[in-house]
């Protein structure tokens, strides 16, 4: 059976400065996260918001229709979230997040959730999901919590790297039974505070034991990671093998598919 998984979408929101599509709003994947799914013969779509200032009278398309129609959900990374989405002020103009993308985020977790269709968050998604079940998160990691590894580095991006801990006993402790510590990419300056509901740790970077791997306890298949699977190199064996994840992933969004097709 075929997969269909949708991918939330990222916003370059309207920008009468921009050289190319002068004012209009941009959704669009970053082009990893499709192939990372398209390795294992998945059709991948970007879920478009249905909402917006272009909207057209007469539009009947929900979120509600695309949880209906995919078989899964990836939450990608990108922008931080609002800090106004989980009740706080911004502790620094330049952390107030997209809003805009969080609302119609927690609206397509939300749909999918209740079309009990599995979710995997990635980086963004990872806090996304944890906001979406009334968790908070740290705004930024240096200024919060000095100590910390730098979890983002501009200058090497997607290489930056530090080791990260699997909770032993854990789902992912089973997807990766004789590697209870593997190394993983660090590109976040936020990071989750408070737990959202029905939350449990999977994973934490070391040695300063921030949040890397959450899994739902709820009615349906909700993991999510802090690190990008996507951008680790293939073949390189000093990283976790990302495959065993993604496999896990879609094997519940086929098996929501066939038992929904009988």
């Amino acid at each position: 059976m075929t997969v269909k998984v949708g991918i939330s979408a990222s916003f370059f929101h309207a920008d009468p400065a921009r050289a190319i599509f002068k004012g209009m709003t941009l959704q669009y994947i970053e082009q990893n996260v499709a192939h990372w799914l398209m390795q294992r013969d998945v059709l991948a779509f970007m879920i478009p918001s249905p909402d917006g200032g272009t909207r057209r009278e007469g539009s009947r398309v929900t979120l509600a229709a695309y949880a209906r129609e995919m078989d899964a959900l990836v939450l990608m990374g990108g922008s931080d979230v609002a800090p106004g989405s989980y009740g706080e002020a911004p502790l620094d103009p330049r952390w107030t997040g997209d809003r805009v993308r969080d609302d119609y985020e927690i609206a397509l977790f939300n749909a999918f959730v209740h079309a009990r269709k599995p979710v995997l968050g990635v980086c963004r998604g990872l806090q996304l999901v944890n906001v979406a079940l009334g968790g908070t998160l740290i705004q930024d990691i240096a200024t919060q919590l000095p100590h910390a590894l730098n979890h983002r580095d501009w200058s090497i991006y997607e290489k930056n790297v530090h080791a990260t801990s699997i909770v032993a006993g854990s789902s992912l402790a089973r997807l990766y039974p004789d590697t209870p510590v593997v190394k993983t990419n660090s590109i976040h300056h936020q990071a989750i505070k408070d737990l959202g509901r029905g939350l449990v740790v999977e994973a934490w970077s070391e040695p300063d034991r921030l949040v890397e791997a959450v899994r739902w306890t709820g009615s349906s298949y909700v993991h999510a990671v802090q690190w990008h699977p996507e951008f680790h190199p293939p073949g390189d064996r000093s990283f976790i093998d990302d495959t065993p994840l993604l496999d896990d992933f879609l094997r519940h969004a086929r098996m929501k598919a066939e038992a929904l097709a009988l």
